[in-house]
């Protein structure tokens, strides 16, 4: 190592020391001077005195320079452990946060030196964000209940533990199933609806469904869809405010169509942005409409409220059922080939339309033509909003499924008239 790279890691290895050391002096600034086991000064150079000893490490080497750095690690820790008890016996506490973070700040020092700069700051910039987050972590836990915790913990299981191990292959009858596929359809049916959750729990339910919609819908509208649905069917929720989150999602599902278009065959564009901009534009009229109409009746807030981020079963069963569905969507078009691509979109179209327009897309212009693969990215986002329907009214039954389907005609109404325009302008 350079003498150059030397200092600048070394520098960093201060910098990160400030960095810590900043916040724990500015919790500490009405204390007088001394009267806190660590702040800024000791925080500065315990992060530069880990620098050193990882200098001292590195220069050593091999077993010599492990056997360092552990000693110099095992003595600043007990060093100020002693202080921090003093610390907190004076103030009759029982906390330990201060000396973890000074053990952290030694330990970036050190990796300062030996390992990635960027990993160092990082890790450093994040924990002087929980550490300034003290009050608002402590609020969010007090206020945490038992079923908001379990969701949580199975959504990460869900994601970190499950979806790692799991197989990405064709299995099954006709080794069509892809269990991580089917996996991620259901982390996010699941993340849709936790997130609607916690939207509406911080932000009340007239801009809490909005914003989560628009969140959900940037992945997935049919996985808002099924939440809300739910919301509505257990009566949780207004059906007119769920029916505008919906819109909201929608809306944004219509641009994101367009958006894959642009970036992977421009060339489409000029067909599929008119009608799906159209239907995206009645789509947030409804929204807006039905979000202004629910604002007038003040006590719908107070009326209902989201018991249960979400039912583990029921969205593993949902997105099993997806996943045939994409299966079946595919096969169609691997057995009838150029022909059977618009009726293989209308199929998988019903679980996600953004699949079958990448897939549409790179098509065009051989073997498919642009009219043709146009048409079935339409029509993928077609039996998307129709599923919709179907969504709202198989598991609800009542008035959001009336109001998902005068959306969802509004939409069609929209998109259709201004595709026939469009064709009509190309000579289609």
């Amino acid at each position: 190592m350079s003498f150059q790279e030397l200092i600048s890691r070394l520098a960093l290895a201060l910098g990160i020391g400030l960095l810590l050391g900043l916040e724990r002096g500015w919790r500490a600034r009405e204390e007088r001077p001394g009267g806190r086991a660590a702040g800024i000064r000791t925080f500065a150079i315990s992060g530069l005195l880990g620098g050193v000893v990882g200098a001292i490490g590195q220069s050593l080497g091999g077993a010599g320079g492990g056997t360092a750095i552990g000693i110099g690690f095992a003595g600043y820790s007990i060093a100020m452990m002693v202080f921090c008890l003093e610390e907190n016996r004076a103030d009759k506490d029982f906390s330990a946060t201060t000396w973890v973070a000074a053990m952290l700040t030694f330990t970036l020092g050190v990796y300062s030196v030996m390992g990635d700069t960027r990993l160092a700051a990082a890790v450093a910039v994040t924990a002087t964000i929980i550490l300034a987050l003290r009050e608002s972590i402590h609020d969010w836990v007090q206020n945490l209940t038992w079923p908001e915790l379990r969701s949580a913990l199975v959504l990460l299981a869900m994601t970190f533990i499950a979806l790692p191990i799991l197989p990405n292959e064709q299995i099954g009858p006709f080794s069509g199933i892809n269990p991580r596929e089917v996996w991620l359809i259901a982390i996010v049916l699941a993340a849709a609806s936790f997130l609607g959750y916690a939207a509406v729990k911080y932000f009340g339910a007239s801009h809490g469904i909005l914003l989560a919609g628009a969140a959900g819908g940037l992945v997935s509208s049919t996985a808002v869809t099924v939440s809300n649905a739910h919301r509505a069917a257990s009566r949780e929720g207004s059906p007119r405010l769920l029916a505008a989150g919906v819109g909201v999602a929608s809306a944004i599902m219509f641009i994101r169509v367009c958006a894959i278009v642009f970036v992977i065959n421009p060339g489409l564009l000029s067909l599929v942005a008119p009608p799906l901009l159209a239907a995206a534009a009645a789509s947030m009229i409804y929204a807006s409409i039905a979000a202004y109409r629910h604002r007038q009746d003040k006590s719908q807030d107070q009326t209902f409220k989201f018991r249960n981020p979400f039912a583990f079963w029921s969205v593993a069963g949902f997105a099993l059922f997806l996943g045939v569905v994409i299966l079946i969507g595919r096969r169609v078009v691997d057995a009838l080939g150029g022909t059977g691509a618009i009726i293989g979109a209308a199929i998988a179209g019903i679980a996600d339309a953004d699949a079958v327009t990448v897939a549409a897309a790179k098509l065009a212009p051989h073997p498919l033509a642009n009219s043709e693969a146009a048409i079935a990215a339409l029509t993928a986002v077609a039996t998307n909003t129709i599923s919709k329907i179907a969504i709202g009214g198989i598991i609800d039954r009542g008035r959001f499924a009336i109001k998902i389907t005068l959306m969802a005609l509004g939409c069609f109404i929209a998109g259709a008239a201004a595709l026939w325009v469009t064709f009509a302008i190309v000579g289609l």
